[in-house]
């Protein structure tokens, strides 16, 4: 009894030391040291610790492998040049930028994790509404809304969020297996989650904005070489994640392949490939004098072949390599909790909910892990409910409707309020640089609104959709 009062301090203690983000003290830091008292006090053995690395090495480092190529993208303009082309697709339709804005981070958020889509998307769009002198409220409803669908949008690909990751390791869940049933539901989510952000922020969207306000696509893009050999990685990566399952080839391989090469390019490594031509001399008649000049070998300036314009090293220094110390410091924090038998109450919870069909489990678990996640953030959470989950009697459907529950109040139950998700902590912090102050009681009324029904509605579509194929 005396541990398991123990390991709950520990675990309130760090939580709380995470969410504060106290200077000095980075999240990975924080959580590493709740680790080492959890061990000191015996809550957990060292016998845990492998385990705990066994779970959680390949979620981490796939996630810092695509926040990598993400942030690499962005430095080459990739996102900006896709922002302002969807910008142009609108047509100087207020409510039709507004669908397609939040379209675009839905797709970044599926592809490249929802921190992606909040941390770069947001900066871009806010630099667009300025340029369009949109009215404060509508730009408001923009920013909301494309940090909303960042995590909403998350559900689709096992990569599209850290959460994710964790709890298809933890199963046992192939990418594709997790595709079949998470890109339907993912739809449903994104669709739900446009209608309520059309009817909370509807009125104040200009009916009109001028188009010939916005930059040209083109000129957004910094590096021409990392911008097309992007696609070419995307493209790769989206088969490799689909042909690495049946071959036992982890996905942190495939995603750090994919980092390693457009680290390359962005680097313009191995130097041999990217060497500058040799300029042929060009003869210049003026005024009846004739001079020789450099020829233009068509590779420099900002998007040039062979100059390298991104700050590759400090790109790489800036991922977020944290994550890496916080998953295994907080797993094992979280691990104490089990070892002291904590995780088994909520294990006999969510049996109850199983009890009642497959519906009343997916609406039990979904929502008591999307409050608990809104109070003690998610990832945490993801790993309590993955434990409680595997210690809980459900099998067959029901077992399996259960560990989907968890991805979707996991990734969902964060938007409720602004400590639910690291990412969220971030955007805002990433606002406030910008100028735009978010409270947090604003964020809270606006996020409870908008979150609660797109929860609903998509946990019933797991129900129905698990059912259906199943």
């Amino acid at each position: 009894m005396v541990l398991a009062v123990v390991a709950a301090a520990i675990f309130v203690a760090t939580l709380v030391v995470v969410i504060w983000q106290p200077k000095g003290f980075p999240i990975g830091y924080t959580a590493l040291i709740g680790a080492v008292i959890a061990l000191a006090t015996t809550v957990v053995g060292l016998g845990d610790v492998p385990t705990v690395v066994g779970i959680v090495w390949n979620a981490t480092l796939t996630f810092v492998a695509v926040v990598l190529i993400s942030l690499i993208l962005d430095e080459a303009g990739f996102f900006e040049w896709a922002a302002l082309h969807v910008a142009r697709w609108g047509r100087g339709n207020g409510r039709l930028l507004f669908v397609l804005i939040v379209g675009l981070g839905a797709v970044i958020a599926a592809v490249f994790a929802n921190d992606g889509a909040a941390l770069i998307l947001t900066p871009i769009v806010v630099g667009m509404l300025r340029a369009l002198n949109m009215p404060a409220k509508a730009a408001l409803g923009f920013i909301l809304a494309t940090g909303f669908i960042a995590d909403t949008g998350s559900l689709p690909l096992v990569v599209s969020n850290l959460v994710n990751i964790v709890s298809a390791d933890y199963f046992g869940l192939g990418f594709a297996e997790y595709a079949a049933v998470m890109v339907p539901v993912g739809i449903v989510s994104v669709l739900a989650s446009l209608g309520m952000l059309l009817a909370y922020f509807g009125r104040s969207i200009p009916k009109r904005y001028d188009v010939l306000a916005l930059t040209r696509p083109a000129a957004a893009v910094k590096d021409r070489a990392t911008f097309r050999a992007g696609w070419v990685v995307l493209a790769v990566l989206l088969v490799g994640y689909f042909a690495a399952d049946p071959i036992g080839v982890p996905l942190a391989a495939v995603a750090g392949v994919g980092a390693v090469v457009i680290v390359l390019v962005a680097a313009r490594q191995p130097a041999f490939l990217f060497a500058r031509q040799t300029a042929s001399p060009v003869l210049v008649t003026t005024g009846g004098t004739a001079t020789v000049t450099a020829g233009s070998n068509g590779t420099g300036g900002a998007g040039g072949e062979s100059g390298r314009v991104i700050p590759v090293w400090k790109t790489i220094r800036e991922a977020p390599w944290q994550i890496v110390l916080f998953s295994i410091g907080m797993y094992l924090v979280v691990y104490g909790l089990q070892n002291q038998g904590l995780t088994d109450y909520l294990a006999k919870l969510f049996d109850v909910f199983g009890d009642h069909g497959v519906l009343v489990t997916a609406l039990g678990v979904g929502f008591v892990i999307a409050i608990l996640a809104s109070l003690m953030n998610n990832m945490p959470t993801v790993l309590i409910a993955a434990l409680a989950i595997g210690g809980a009697g459900a099998t067959g459907l029901t077992h399996e409707v259960m560990i989907y529950a968890n991805v979707i109040g996991s990734d969902l139950g964060p938007k409720i309020t602004p400590i639910g998700s690291l990412a969220t902590l971030l955007w805002l912090h990433v606002l406030e640089r910008k100028g735009i102050h978010i409270g947090w009681g604003q964020y809270f009324r606006t996020g409870i609104v908008l979150t609660v029904p797109v929860l609903a509605v998509t946990l019933t579509a797991l129900a129905g959709w698990l059912t259906l194929i199943r």
